[in-house]
């Protein structure tokens, strides 16, 4: 499962005039029977939203006054992650006659065309805060405080990543929300702005356009919506045409084969590179110690210690913290019993939280030996979307890893024969090629299996050099476990 929370805001997308129908909450509760958390985003306050809405049980947690408030139904606690507003603001606004006007614990709310005289007090007294509209609402609060910011607060609670996330709304005030999600929709009564800016656009208005979205998510989990999402794509390379080739994040599984120094590495270093840039989390399974010096990753484990299953999921339970599982401690015939165990774990963390997003899996034939054969296919999982596997020769490799690759990545002087090799274990038709398959500096062969496209070249991006590293090791002891 890789998208785990939907985000909904609640006026104009979840209720109708304040209220949420039958249907639309019979919907939340399939979503909930799926396995998934629902967050609710929204700029009333909580009071307000408790008093027209009863089933806040539907969700995991609960963002109000347009950020600045979140409350765990479960506990039934609530905590204010913003400064309130100052009281000579308030006074102020009620000596000119602003009305109507709330106040809540952070958000001072009015309406159309109050902003005038609302802005006039601010500049007046020097404040530092901003006016947010939503539709014909007008709310003031602290500079910085917004849907998004109240969101990444709640996540950072739930330990999800906003790549694992889905956000719907309808007003001027959702596009901070939308924008901090993975993918997001707009209902199809949304203010224009909102059409823009969302990815997608619901057939339907209100609590049916939610439920749309909700029957996607239960049905596909989004898969053929994430492949268009070209928002979140990243690019692995220019064509000889000098059009970029982007990838689907966490939805592909890949083979990056051929000759020792034929550009492996830089291939695979580029890609890692910006999969971080965009903040997707990773996993470098790396037998032989080369990826050590990648700076955007703890390194655990070297050639005197043997990282632990527990370590390494502990690391990446922290949404933003890659890992680099460093096996030089492991002797070549203990290395494919201690990648079938953590493979597993990382398995059960993915179906829990969809990460980690990519899993590298360097000398892929040091862990899922073709010699193994049978027993491999055995403990494999059905579904190895974002996972990419290193090698030198793909016939090295497992058969029943091979069979599951979408594209296949040569590299080297024999990216032919790395084409042939891949076909002849995998006993697949050759496919045919326009052109001779002779690379050049900086170029590999990309041929992906799931289109009937013959191979092409590519251009890897160069890899960073300017960047210092940072020693966040863990090299020379264990972590401390939770108790």
């Amino acid at each position: 499962m890789h998208y785990i929370s939907l985000i909904t805001d609640y006026d104009g997308t979840l209720a109708t005039y304040g209220k949420v129908s039958d249907d639309t909450i019979a919907a939340l509760e399939r979503l909930l029977e799926s396995g998934r958390k629902i967050v609710l985003v929204t700029g009333r306050e909580l009071g307000d939203l408790l008093s027209v809405f009863p089933r806040v049980d539907l969700f995991e947690w609960v963002v109000a006054e347009n950020g600045a408030l979140v409350y765990h139904p479960t506990s039934k606690t609530e905590t204010v992650i913003a400064q309130a507003p100052p009281e000579n603001f308030v006074k102020t606004l009620q000596d000119v006659n602003v009305t109507p006007l709330s106040i809540g614990r952070v958000i001072v709310s009015s309406w159309h065309p109050n902003e005038t005289a609302i802005l006039d007090v601010i500049r007046e007294l020097g404040l530092e805060m901003q006016v947010i509209f939503n539709k014909g609402a007008v709310m003031v609060l602290p500079s910085g405080v917004n849907k998004a910011s109240g969101l990444m607060a709640v996540l950072e609670e739930m330990k999800l990543s906003p790549h694992n996330i889905v956000g719907i709304g309808d007003g001027e005030n959702d596009l901070s929300l939308l924008n901090a999600c993975q993918c997001s929709y707009a209902v199809a009564n949304s203010v224009q702005a909102l059409k823009d800016q969302a990815d997608f656009v619901t057939e339907g208005n209100n609590g049916a356009g939610v439920t749309e979205l909700i029957d996607t998510l239960v049905n596909t989990d989004m898969e053929e919506v994430d492949r268009k999402l070209k928002r979140r794509h990243i690019s692995i390379g220019t064509r000889e045409d000098g059009s970029e080739v982007e990838i689907a994040p966490s939805r592909m599984t890949l083979l990056l084969a051929g000759s020792s120094g034929g550009g492996k590495s830089t291939a695979a270093t580029a890609m890692l590179e910006r999969l971080t840039e965009q903040g997707y989390q990773l996993c470098v399974i790396d037998p032989e110690g080369d990826y050590t010096t990648f700076e955007d990753a703890v390194v655990i484990g070297d050639n005197s210690r043997v990282p632990s299953t527990s370590e390494v999921i502990q690391l990446l339970e922290t949404p933003s913290q890659s890992v680099i599982v460093n096996l030089l401690g492991l002797s070549m015939e203990e290395r494919p019993a201690f990648f079938s165990n953590l493979l597993s774990s990382l398995q059960e963390l993915r179906s829990a939280t969809g990460r980690p997003h990519w899993t590298l899996v360097d000398e892929a034939h040091h862990v899922l030996p073709a010699s193994r054969g049978d027993a491999t296919g055995r403990t494999l999982p059905q579904d190895l979307q974002g996972t990419a596997f290193i090698t030198v020769d793909p016939k090295q490799v497992a058969a029943s890893v091979l069979a599951k690759i979408d594209t296949l990545i040569a590299v080297g002087d024999a990216a032919e024969s790395v084409i042939n090799g891949f076909c002849e274990a995998t006993q697949s038709t050759r496919p045919a090629v326009q052109s001779s398959l002779a690379l050049k500096p900086g170029e590999v062969i990309v041929w992906d299996r799931t289109h009937d496209q013959p191979p092409f070249r590519l251009q890897v991006p160069k890899t960073s050099t300017t960047r210092k590293r940072h020693d966040r090791k863990y090299a020379g002891r264990p972590l401390k476990m939770r108790a």
